[in-house]
C-alpha cells in the first residue's frame, strides 16, 4: 500500500499531483507542486526504507493477532 501511494506522488504516474494541477489550472505550476511534494515522499520513502530493513515494524500487528507475537 505504501508503494501505491508513492506512485501517486511521483512521476511518470503522479495522478494525485496532476489532479491537482487540473482543479487550480493557472494558479499553480506544475514543478511548485512537485517542490511541495518533496517533504512528504522523502518521509515515505524513509519509512519504505525502515520497513524493508526491519519488516517486524510493519508485522508485529498481525503477528499478534495470529498468535505468532512473542514479547
Amino acid at each position: 500500500a505504501l508503494n501505491l501511494q508513492t506512485s501517486f506522488l511521483t512521476p511518470p504516474m503522479a495522478m494525485s499531483a496532476y489532479y491537482l494541477k487540473g482543479v487550480l489550472g493557472k494558479m499553480i505550476e506544475l514543478v511548485e507542486i512537485f517542490r511541495g511534494i518533496i517533504p512528504y515522499l522523502s518521509i515515505v520513502i524513509f519509512i519504505m526504507f525502515l520497513m524493508y530493513q526491519f519488516p517486524e515494524i510493519a508485522l508485529w500487528l498481525p503477528d499478534y493477532f495470529f498468535g505468532k507475537y512473542i514479547p
